[in-house]
C-alpha cells in the first residue's frame, strides 16, 4: 500500500477578495512539484465565492470537470447553448470540455456565499463533443453506505453522472464509531479521499476536516469514523 497525506493546513491558498480558494494540487499561481496530480485526478479545489461574484467566461478543453456545491447555489452558462442554469447544494454538475467550450460560473445569490468542490479529471478520450449534465442526490441515500455520484460513460452504473474516464466519485456519511471498507476497481486504481466534515482513522492515519489522503497499490481500504464524518471519494486510474 502506498499513501500520500495532504493536511488541510498545507493546501495551496489564494484570496482574491471575491474568491477564497484552497488547492489540493498545483493550480493557478500555486505550484508544488510534489502536488501536481494523483493519477488521473488533476484538480481538487475547495472554493468560497462571495455573493454575486464568480468566474467570468473562460475556455476549457479535454478535461472532465465536476462541481459539488456544499453551501449555496451556483449558476452555470456555456457555449453549448446552455443559458444560466442553477446548481444547488445537493446537486452535482459534470462538464466534458472535450474539443473545447466557453463557460462561466457565478454565485446565484447577491449576498450569500457559496462553498464548493471543483474536481478536474484527465479524460481517456480527447476531442469528444462537449457535454453538460447535472443531477440531484439525496443525502439520506449515503447514510453509512456508498453513494456513487459520477462514473464512466462506458460503464453500466445507473443513476450517476457520466464522464470520459474509468473513474468513480462517491460520498458516504458515517455515524460515529462506524466502519467502512472501500474496494478499489482494480490494481491500477487509486483512491483520493477528502474529509468533508468529521474525523476518521484510515489505515492507521488520523484525518480531520478537509484533510486528504491518496492511497494506491492495494485492493481494500479500511475506514473507522472517530466522529460523525462526511467523506468524498475520488477513485481514478493511476496510469492513464
Amino acid at each position: 500500500m502506498k499513501k500520500i497525506i495532504h493536511k488541510a493546513a498545507n493546501r495551496g491558498k489564494a484570496n482574491y477578495g471575491w474568491l477564497d480558494a484552497n488547492y489540493s494540487f498545483s493550480f493557478a499561481n500555486y505550484y508544488d512539484p510534489e502536488k501536481v496530480n494523483f493519477g488521473a485526478l488533476r484538480v481538487l479545489n475547495n472554493d468560497t465565492v462571495q455573493g454575486a461574484m464568480g468566474f467570468a467566461t473562460h475556455p476549457h478543453d479535454n478535461m472532465e470537470i465536476i462541481t459539488i456545491p456544499l453551501k449555496g447555489t451556483m449558476k452555470h452558462r456555456d457555449s453549448t447553448g446552455n443559458k444560466f442554469i442553477e446548481l444547488h447544494t445537493g446537486e452535482v454538475q459534470v462538464m466534458s470540455a472535450g474539443s473545447g467550450l466557453q463557460h462561466s460560473e457565478m454565485n446565484n445569490s447577491p449576498s450569500e456565499e457559496v462553498n464548493l468542490f471543483q474536481i478536474w479529471i484527465f479524460p481517456d478520450k480527447n476531442d469528444v463533443e462537449p457535454r453538460y449534465d447535472q443531477q440531484k442526490f439525496d443525502a439520506s441515500a449515503r447514510k453509512n453506505k456508498l453513494q456513487i455520484l459520477v462514473s464512466s460513460i462506458d460503464g453500466d452504473v445507473k443513476n450517476t453522472l457520466k464522464i470520459h474516464q474509468d473513474a468513480v466519485i462517491s460520498r458516504i456519511d458515517l455515524d460515529e464509531n462506524s466502519a467502512f471498507t472501500y474496494a478499489l476497481k482494480s490494481e491500477n486504481h487509486g483512491l483520493y479521499l477528502m474529509v468533508v466534515e468529521g474525523e476518521i482513522n484510515i489505515e492507521n492515519e488520523i484525518l480531520e476536516k478537509r484533510d486528504a489522503i491518496g492511497i494506491s497499490e492495494t485492493k481494500n481500504i479500511h475506514i473507522k469514523a472517530k466522529r460523525a464524518s462526511e467523506l468524498l471519494f475520488i477513485e481514478v486510474p493511476m496510469q492513464f
